[in-house]
C-alpha cells in the first residue's frame, strides 16, 4: 500500500496551562539571582571595603595637608600620613578590581545557568505554549533580557556597595571635619532625589512598551529571513520590507518618546550630581568661613578634597538604578517563562505493552476554541489508520496529541494500552516516530541530524537507516563531503525531497512501533516523491501507523479510514464500505477524482480539442 501525508491547517493552540501570571520585578530578579546570591553579596561587601578604605585614604590626605599648614609642621608625621594614604588608595583600587572580578564570574556563570534552563524548559512546556510565546519573544528572552541580567549583575552589583558606603563615609567624615560643610552638601541632595523621580516617573509602562517593540523587531527579522523564499516569489520586497521598516519605526517612536520624557529631568540630575557645583557650593561657604574665622585654611582643603566624594558616588546610582529596572524587567519575563508548568511527569511510571493507539472520549481545545469533541478512536497494533477530512476538522491535533504535544482536556489517549500521562515523555517519544510535511533539520552534519533520533546510533546503524530511506545514494555521491556535509540552517542547503529522505531515515533509526504520517511528499518533485514513497514503505512496514491523508488515492487500502467533521467522528470504515454508505467520505473522493483530472488548458489545447 502507498501512503501520502496531508497539510493540515488545524490551528495551533495559543495555550494549554493557562499564561504565567506577570511577576513581581523584584521577587523575580531576586529569584533569578538565587544560583549567585552568595558571590553577588561577597562582591557587594568586598566593593563596600574599597569606598571606605578609599575615604580613609582622602582623609588621610586632609591630615596630612592640616600637618603640611601648621606652624610646625613635622615632616616624619606628614611622610607616615602620604604613605598611608597612599597604600589606602592602592588597597582601593585592588578591592574594586577584586569585586568587579568575583561579580563577572559570577554573572557569566549565571547567564550559563539561565540559558541552559530555559532551552531545557522550553523542551518540556506543552507546545502550545512555545508557540503562543513566538520566536521574537524567545529569541530576546534567552538572548537579550540574559545578556541585560550579564551587565547588571557583572557592573551594578559592585558599584552598589561603592555607591552605598563611599557617600555615607564621605558625609561622616565631613561632617566631622565641619558640620557646617556637611549642610551645604547636603542642601543639594534634594535636587538630585527630585531629578532622579522625574526621570524615573512612568518608567514601568515606558519599558513594557519599548521592550515590545524590540520583541516586534525580532520576530520581524525572523519572518523576513525565513520566509525569503515567499517574499522572493511573491513580493518586490517592498511590502515585506515595510513590515520590517514598520516595526523599527516603533521601535525608534518607542525608545524617543522614553527619552523625551525623562531627559529634563535627567540632565537636571546630572548637573546636579556633577563635581563642580559641589565643589562651588563647598568653596563658597568655605571661604566665607575661613574669612569670619571660623575655620582654618588647614579645614578649608581637607573639605574641597572630601566635599565631592558624596555626589560622585551618587552619580553612579543613576546608571545602576537603570541597569537594575532593565534587570527587573528581564527577569520578570525570564521568571514567566519559567513559571508556565510543563507536561505533567507521571506519578507511577509505565511502559506501552505494544503498538495499538485508543482515543476514549477526547475533547481538546485552542483556549475557547474546541477542536476535538468526544473523539473515539480504536487503531490496533500494526493496521494502518488514515484521518481525512476538510482542513481545521482535527486531523492534525489528534496526531500531535498521540504523542502528548499537549494533554487533553477530557478523555484520555492510550499508546500500548495506557494513558499517554502514565508513560515517561522520552519512553513516549521513542515509541512514537513523527514525520511531518515541514521536514527540520538542524544545521549540522547529515550524520548528527540523522542520529538525533538515537544519539548513541553506531554509523553503520546510521547508514542502514538512511539506505532504507531511498537516502544513501544522494548522501554519497551528491553532497560534497557525503555524511559529514553541513546540512545548513533548517537544511537550507538540500532540496525539501532531500530534506524529507533524511529526517525519514532519522524515524527509521528511531525504530518506533507506532508512525504518524503528515503529507511526506507535499513538497517533492516527482522523482523525489516515488523515492519517498518508496521510504515510506519501508517504514511504515509492520508498524502501527496513522496517516493524516489529503489524496485519498494514496490510502485506499488502509484497515480502516475515520473521516472528521469539525472536531468529531462522522464516518469510520474501509474505502469500499464508506462509499457503499454513500455519505461524507463518498462526497470527498467524487471530488478527489474530479481534481485529478484538472489541467491547465490554453487556447491553442483548445483549438485542437475542437
Amino acid at each position: 500500500m502507498s501512503v501520502t501525508i496531508a497539510p493540515e491547517a488545524d490551528q495551533a493552540p495559543d495555550t494549554t496551562s493557562g499564561a504565567a501570571s506577570r511577576s513581581d520585578p523584584g521577587k523575580a530578579l531576586y529569584r533569578v539571582l538565587t544560583p549567585v546570591k552568595q558571590r553577588l553579596a561577597t562582591a557587594v561587601i568586598v566593593s563596600g571595603f574599597a569606598a571606605l578604605i578609599g575615604v580613609a585614604g582622602f582623609a588621610v590626605i586632609a591630615l596630612a595637608l592640616r600637618e603640611l599648614l601648621a606652624a610646625d609642621p613635622d615632616a616624619r608625621v606628614v611622610t607616615l600620613l602620604l604613605a598611608g594614604a597612599l597604600v589606602g588608595l592602592l588597597a582601593r583600587f585592588g578591592l574594586r578590581a577584586l569585586a568587579f572580578r568575583i561579580s563577572h564570574l559570577a554573572s557569566y556563570d549565571l547567564e550559563v545557568h539561565l540559558r541552559t534552563r530555559l532551552a531545557e524548559h522550553l523542551a518540556r512546556i506543552p507546545l502550545g505554549e512555545v508557540q503562543r510565546l513566538g520566536s521574537g519573544a524567545a529569541k530576546k528572552i534567552i538572548q537579550d533580557d540574559v545578556r541585560a541580567l550579564h551587565i547588571a549583575v557583572a557592573d551594578s552589583v559592585p558599584l552598589l556597595g561603592f555607591s552605598v558606603v563611599q557617600p555615607v563615609a564621605a558625609l561622616i567624615a565631613l561632617g566631622v571635619l565641619d558640620w557646617r560643610l556637611l549642610l551645604a552638601v547636603l542642601a543639594i541632595v534634594p535636587i538630585v532625589m527630585i531629578g532622579m523621580r522625574l526621570a524615573m516617573r512612568d518608567y514601568a509602562d515606558s519599558r513594557r512598551k519599548y521592550d515590545e517593540a524590540n520583541e516586534a523587531i525580532n520576530a520581524a527579522v525572523v519572518e523576513f529571513v525565513q520566509g525569503m523564499p515567499v517574499v522572493r516569489t511573491f513580493d518586490d520586497g517592498s511590502s515585506s520590507f515595510r513590515r520590517f521598516a514598520q516595526r523599527v519605526h516603533d521601535f525608534t517612536a518607542a525608545t524617543s518618546a522614553w527619552q523625551d520624557t525623562s531627559r529634563p529631568a535627567m540632565i537636571l540630575s546630572r548637573a546636579a550630581m556633577a563635581p563642580l557645583p559641589t565643589l562651588l557650593i563647598v568653596l563658597a561657604v568655605g571661604v566665607w568661613l575661613t574669612s569670619i574665622g571660623s575655620m582654618s585654611p588647614a579645614q578649608l582643603l581637607g573639605a574641597l578634597i572630601l566635599g565631592t566624594l558624596p555626589v560622585e558616588s551618587i552619580l553612579p546610582l543613576i546608571h545602576l538604578s537603570h541597569h537594575i529596572n532593565e534587570s527587573k524587567a528581564g527577569a520578570a519575563r525570564i521568571v514567566e517563562l519559567l513559571d508556565i508548568p510543563p507536561l505533567p511527569e507521571p506519578a507511577k511510571p509505565r511502559e506501552p505493552q505494544d503498538g495499538s493507539i485508543r482515543l476514549r472520549g477526547v475533547r481538546f481545545s485552542y483556549d475557547d476554541r474546541p477542536a476535538l469533541a468526544g473523539v473515539d478512536l480504536d487503531v490496533p497494533s500494526g493496521t494502518v489508520c488514515a484521518l481525512v477530512g476538510a482542513s481545521g476538522s482535527g486531523k492534525s491535533t489528534i496526531a500531535r496529541l498521540i504523542p502528548r504535544f499537549w494533554d487533553v482536556n477530557d478523555g484520555e489517549v492510550l499508546v500500548g494500552g495506557v494513558d499517554v500521562r502514565q508513560i515517561p515523555p522520552d519512553v513516549l517519544l521513542r515509541h512514537v516516530s513523527l514525520v511531518f510535511q515541514d521536514p527540520f533539520l538542524l544545521d549540522d552534519t547529515v550524520t548528527e541530524n540523522i542520529r538525533l533520533a538515537r544519539p548513541d546510533a553506531s554509523d553503520d546503524e546510521v547508514q542502514a537507516a538512511a539506505r532504507a530511506a531511498q537516502a544513501h545514494d544522494f548522501i554519497v555521491n551528491e553532497l560534497p563531503q557525503g555524511y559529514d556535509t553541513l546540512v545548513g540552517e533548517r537544511g537550507a542547503r538540500l532540496s525539501g525531497g532531500q530534506r524529507q529522505r533524511i529526517t525519514i531515515a532519522r524515524a527509521m533509526l528511531a525504530d518506533a512501533p507506532i508512525v504518524i504520517l503528515d503529507e511526506a511528499t507535499a513538497f517533492a518533485d516527482p522523482e523525489n516523491e516515488a523515492a519517498i514513497q518508496d521510504a515510506v514503505a519501508e517504514l511504515t512496514g509492520g508498524r502501527t501507523v496513522v496517516v493524516i491523508a489529503h489524496r485519498l488515492s494514496t490510502v485506499v487500502d488502509a484497515d480502516q479510514i475515520v473521516v472528521l467533521d469539525a472536531g468529531r467522528v462522522a464516518e469510520r470504515g474501509t474505502h469500499r464500505q464508506l462509499l457503499d454508505a454513500d455519505g461524507r467520505y463518498a462526497r470527498l473522493w467524487e471530488h478527489h477524482q474530479r481534481a485529478r483530472t484538472w489541467g491547465i488548458t490554453t487556447s491553442t489545447s483548445q483549438e485542437v480539442a475542437r
